[in-house]
């Protein structure tokens, strides 16, 4: 769900960025991060890209369906219309 290949490149540039001096302090930073960015993506409500693409299909489908039983109610309607005028 968490895609953690884009957290650990943020976490990667932000060391990047830190002075050379600082690197153990960096990398115990960049843990940490990762860590934090992790556990707070997690308490996201989201959902994968794969989940969103199927729930997609899943509306075109509905959507297809409802429009074909709304044009079959609109002719029953109108056949019932029909006989009782007759």
């Amino acid at each position: 769900m968490i895609n953690t290949k884009k957290i650990e490149d943020i976490a990667k540039q932000v060391t990047n960025a830190i002075p050379e001096g600082l690197k153990n302090l960096a990398n115990d930073f960049e843990d940490k991060t990762k860590s934090i960015l992790q556990n707070k993506l997690s308490q996201l409500d989201v959902v994968t890209r794969e989940e969103f693409d199927i729930q997609t299909q899943v509306l075109l489908k509905t959507r297809k369906q409802l429009t074909l039983l709304e044009a079959k109610l609109a002719e029953l309607e109108e056949k019932l219309a029909n006989v009782q005028q007759n």
